[in-house]
């Protein structure tokens, strides 16, 4: 559930295991570690989208989904299609539509991250076979529970937040949960033994162009807070 890799290119730890079940970021993660360079097309255009979409999918169905190309193209994709968002149908194929963005700043050399990452395990699964150790701090990132849960061809309904809840409260290291501050996620993990913390988080990001703020909860689990400000 490393998702955007917000927490961890801000903390920067020496090693730390980065896992999604989306198989198409942790490529262009694998691409990053071993220094990307491309010179993919690029532009704030409708056509060019919707080719390097259908050219995405092809590799897809083709086998070439761990591609360099794939990398790149899941890159662009991201950047110039509506919201900034992730999503795929039940084909896996990637269905997001053309963005509205009246200026796009492109990246195509990512050669300075190959040392932040060169330490770092990047694995694509479901989280239950990730191996912990009793000591490792774990911070999880699942998706906001609402009705749009669809970031990979794998879905992440109520019971699958349920399921995560119960394995990070069997963890005996610290535990921090991200999440969206609804009435049944809160009592999830209150029930559970979580400390919780409310806080109105950064995230606008949103299917249908929503773009307020987002009350989100922390869930705490075997930590010493320090925190300030939220309540």
């Amino acid at each position: 559930m490393c998702g955007g890799l917000a927490v961890s290119l801000g903390l920067l730890p020496d090693h730390v295991l980065l896992n999604d079940i989306n198989p198409h970021a942790i490529n262009f993660y694998r691409w990053l570690k071993k220094g990307l360079v491309t010179t993919l097309t690029m532009e704030n255009d409708r056509t060019v989208f919707d080719h390097h979409r259908r050219r995405f999918n092809q590799l897809i169905t083709n086998g070439g989904a761990d591609s360099q190309e794939a990398a790149a193209l899941f890159y662009y994709l991201n950047r110039t299609c509506f919201n900034g968002l992730c999503r795929f149908n039940n084909k896996g194929e990637f269905n997001v539509p053309f963005g509205k963005y009246k200026r796009i700043t492109y990246t195509r050399d990512f050669t300075p991250y190959k040392s932040t990452f060169k330490s770092w395990e990047l694995t694509c699964g479901d989280f239950r076979a990730i191996r912990l150790r009793k000591t490792d701090f774990v911070y999880a990132d699942p998706p906001y529970d609402v009705e749009f849960t669809k970031y990979s061809k794998e879905d992440f309904k109520w019971d699958d937040q349920v399921r995560l809840a119960e394995w990070l409260a069997k963890h005996k290291g610290p535990v921090v949960v991200s999440n969206q501050a609804t009435e049944r996620i809160v009592n999830l993990y209150e029930k559970l033994g979580f400390e919780i913390r409310r806080l109105k988080a950064p995230r606008r990001i949103s299917c249908d162009g929503d773009r307020t703020f987002a009350l989100e909860v922390l869930a705490m689990k075997n930590l010493r807070t320090r925190t300030k400000g939220v309540s």
